[in-house]
This record gives structure tokens, C-alpha cells and sequence, in this order.
């Protein structure tokens, strides 16, 4: 298993405009092609325990390979 950086923009579901990008890592099984597959069901129990908000988009990649948010 490899981990990979899991990175999401949520969007506040009463302000549409407030967004922000978040980095979780994930396991996966293969490339950074099937994490976009994997993640699906950890990313709706991710949003089942975080209501207020939606996810406005998703991307794999591998860690330390991304500028993240200090």
C-alpha cells in the first residue's frame, strides 16, 4: 500500500464561496489514477462526519510532492 495525499476543496454549503483546500492522507492500493477510484467511499464518510459542507473537487498525489498550507 502506498499513501498518497488526498487533496480536497470543500465549499461551505451556507456560504458557497468559502472554500478551502484540505490534505488528508490515504491509502492506496496502486497509482495515483486509482486513488481518484479508491478514495470515493473515504471521501463520503469524510463529508457524512463534516454536514456543513460539500466537496467542490478532489486530485491525488504523492506526499511532499505538493506545497501544503502552513
Amino acid at each position: 500500500m502506498n499513501l498518497v495525499d488526498l487533496i480536497v476543496v470543500i465549499c461551505s454549503l451556507l456560504n458557497p464561496t468559502q472554500c478551502q483546500e484540505k490534505h488528508l492522507l490515504f491509502q492506496s492500493q496502486g497509482s495515483l489514477r486509482s486513488c481518484m477510484i479508491e478514495a470515493e467511499p473515504y471521501l463520503a464518510q469524510y463529508m457524512g462526519e463534516h454536514p456543513g459542507y460539500r466537496v467542490q473537487r478532489f486530485r491525488c498525489a504523492w506526499p511532499d510532492t505538493e506545497d501544503q498550507p502552513s
